[in-house]
């Protein structure tokens, strides 16, 4: 395997600079980092014609040498090359793809040669000056095969793990469909001897007492203490973010009205559509804590109604369907008023098939959230087992007839369970 430079193994042209003025609307894209990057799908454009070595066609191989440091494979219609960005054109005997493979693998090396501060870059000497370790043109289209092969099985198992990403909501509200329809239950009451007719509906009013929050700056002229008090910002879907609580000052004989009790069920009154009427269940998280005038407090009575129950009704289709339908509603916000609240129509089991019913949501969405953490655990993961892997190819161990290579398939099936 011989030890090479980058200049002396392709040709770097240089982009054009291509000035505000000279921009169109229609015409060939000007191909700027943005583009390669993938931060914008928008291209400016230009129907003038320039010196063909600009001219940028499906397949050429680029590298980014400023701002975002980076080997691209440009694939898309005929374009003019910007500038900051190079034009490879590999030698004789240097398999494009090799040399794409590797520029990814130094990249990491190329940004300790960088200059600037915010947007660095790095200069064509120090550049072509970085050393790539060429083997025989058959051995870097081996390599080049094996890496992608490699690198096929791990975006396979990204967009499988993207896929359980982003469809966790949507999961979470099939679980709670299925829950608040009866069919979640449905074995549970065949049990038990139970009809679907067992379930009532009650307005929230009847089932539970509502009371509001403590409005903020408010003047007082008996004595007052501080205490901590939750904002909107603390009450999400379903969970509490406790990672910032202040402290509101408020009047010694009005502390025992505002003060959350466990077992209460928050609610926002009201932002964003997807947020609106969002809730979750106090559990006592912290000592001696109010709530503000934008938070409901609904106390269940408990005879008749589990604060659980009702948290994942007030979440689900059903529950969201209801409050943006009577909701007030501006420019991608919308807010209910406690009158809208108090009638909320409650659907109501037995107390037996509400805690049945709480009992399988949990299952259920723990076993989502896990699937979720998992998915999410993996994708965090395959950049550094790209990296990995083109760390061993260009050490000679990819693309070989070793027994060993096959070591690289296994860190992937080891590592990712899908």
């Amino acid at each position: 395997m011989a030890k090479k430079t980058l200049g002396e193994v392709a040709d770097y042209i240089n982009g054009r600079a291509f000035k505000p003025d000279e921009w169109e609307d229609d015409g060939l894209p000007i191909i700027r980092i943005q583009n390669l990057t993938g931060s914008t799908d928008v291209c400016n454009r230009t129907t003038k014609t320039y010196e063909e070595k600009y001219l940028v066609v499906d397949g050429d191989l680029l590298f980014a040498w400023s701002a975002s440091l980076g080997a691209h494979i440009w694939h898309g219609e005929n374009g003019w090359l910007n500038q900051h960005i190079f034009k490879v054109i590999p030698h004789e005997g240097i398999d494009k793809l090799y040399l794409y493979y590797y520029l990814l693998h130094v990249v990491d090396q190329l940004y300790a040669k960088t200059h600037g501060s915010g947007m660095v870059h790095i200069t064509l000497k120090p550049f072509k000056n970085t050393e790539i370790y060429i083997p025989p043109l058959s051995e870097q289209h081996r390599i080049v095969t094996r890496i992608e092969s490699l690198f096929a099985k791990l975006d396979e198992a990204k967009e499988k793990s993207q896929a359980v990403v982003d469809g966790f909501e949507l999961r979470k509200s099939a679980i709670l469909h299925k829950a608040f329809t009866g069919e979640l239950t449905e074995r549970w009451r065949k049990k038990h001897g139970v009809g679907l007719d067992s379930w009532e509906v009650k307005s929230l009013k009847e089932v539970a007492s509502l009371q509001t929050g403590l409005m903020k700056g408010k003047c007082y002229e008996e004595e007052t203490v501080f205490h901590p008090y939750l904002r909107v910002a603390n009450v999400q879907d379903g969970f509490l973010d406790l990672t910032e609580i202040k402290n509101i000052e408020v009047s010694v004989s009005n502390v025992e009205r505002y003060l959350l009790k466990q077992g209460d069920v928050l609610f926002t009154e009201g932002g964003d559509y997807d947020k609106l009427g969002r809730g979750t269940v106090w559990e006592g998280e912290i000592p001696n804590c109010l709530h503000q005038n934008h938070i409901f407090v609904v106390r269940p009575h408990k005879d008749i109604l589990n604060p659980y129950f009702l948290s994942f009704q007030a979440g689900s289709k059903y529950g969201k369907k209801y409050f943006l339908s009577c909701s007030k509603q501006t420019t991608n916000l919308a807010s209910i008023n406690s009158t809208q609240l108090k009638q909320f129509p409650v659907k109501l089991p037995t107390l037996p098939e509400q805690i049945e019913i709480i009992s399988k949501i949990s299952h259920l969405l723990k076993l989502e959230s896990h699937a979720k953490e998992t998915a999410e655990a993996v994708l965090d993961q395959i950049d550094t087992m790209k990296k990995a892997i083109l760390a061993r190819a260009f050490r000679g161990e990819l693309g070989t007839n070793d027994p060993t290579e096959e070591w690289a398939g296994e860190y992937i099936q080891t590592k990712i369970c899908l």
